[in-house]
């Protein structure tokens, strides 16, 4: 994953919920980081997340999640 952050990049762990998680963000899933490629919006606020792996996780309203997030440069 180091060759997706380009040199001097500032990352930040943040909490992630279905409302607030993005494209691009890490989030470590048994123990494995794994590269959020896409979202897609389910009923009741709810999201399925399609990792580069092709795994899927699905998470609800009340899902809390840790994500490394890539910040942007000024």
């Amino acid at each position: 994953m180091s060759d997706r952050a380009p040199s001097g990049a500032l990352v930040s762990n943040i909490e992630v919920t279905s409302t607030t998680v993005r494209r691009g963000d890490i989030i470590q899933v048994g123990g494995r980081a794994c590269y959020v490629s896409n979202l897609f919006q389910l009923p009741y606020g709810a999201k399925q997340i399609l990792f580069e792996s092709g795994e899927l996780l699905t998470i609800t309203t009340r899902t809390r999640l840790v994500a490394v997030r890539m910040l942007r440069g000024r």
